[in-house]
């Protein structure tokens, strides 16, 4: 029987915030990192915090953010988790209200099967604009996506396991059995079938096994 898991990226499968990093070139990490605590605790709306931090961004050189994106730290036992997962029958995808710029060269490390993100854009003269676009920037992206894969993929519910650590992680959360909040923000602790309270992914196969998924 098929099966699912689908991992958030920023903070999950990637020990830290991509957007982040970005701003550290530009002066900006705090204001940026502010803006995200409050968007991954549920304080305010994930758009309107995705919009305002892209912004803050604009004219960062893209040969910048590309290095970055290739230097990003893996989390702590996440090729474990992806291989182990893999052996276990799982379709490994993942889901990020950042940008393909880092998912998409992470997933090729990690082996991921598909990874869905958004852009930032870029000028002709290489920077970025400052604008982001894409099917992850709203509180419910990532439930709507899911449900259009388990649809495609004939999968239920009751096979689909779901790893996160923010509010915007809640609408993934709402269709699968297996829920892990992964270093978690409380409101998505609250919904979480499991936690992991270390930086190590490994854990997330032991529970797999134990919910005989």
């Amino acid at each position: 029987m098929d099966k699912l898991a689908v991992f958030d990226f920023d903070s999950t499968l990637m020990d830290g915030e991509t957007i982040d990093f970005f701003a550290r070139p530009l002066g900006l990490m705090d204001e940026v990192a502010a803006i995200t605590e409050d968007a991954m605790a549920g304080r305010i709306d994930f758009f309107m915090a995705l919009v305002e931090r892209a912004r803050l961004l604009k004219g960062l050189d893209v040969a910048v953010a590309t290095q970055i994106c290739d230097s990003l730290p893996m989390m702590p036992g996440a090729l474990e988790a992806v291989s182990g997962l893999h052996e276990m029958g799982y379709r490994v995808v993942c889901f990020s209200g950042g940008f393909r710029q880092a998912t998409k060269p992470m997933s090729e490390r990690l082996g991921i099967d598909a990874d869905f993100a958004n852009f930032l854009y870029v000028d002709e003269d290489g920077k970025l604009t400052g604008e982001v676009g894409g099917e992850m920037m709203y509180s419910d992206a990532k439930g709507d996506m899911l449900v259009r894969l388990q649809a495609l993929m004939g999968i239920g519910r009751e096979n689909t396991l779901v790893v996160g650590d923010g509010a915007n992680d809640l609408s993934m959360f709402a269709h699968a059995d297996t829920r892990i909040a992964f270093n978690a923000r409380e409101i998505l602790r609250q919904a979480a079938t499991h936690t992991i309270d270390t930086k190590n992914l490994t854990e997330v196969v032991e529970i797999a096994r134990h919910c005989g998924l």
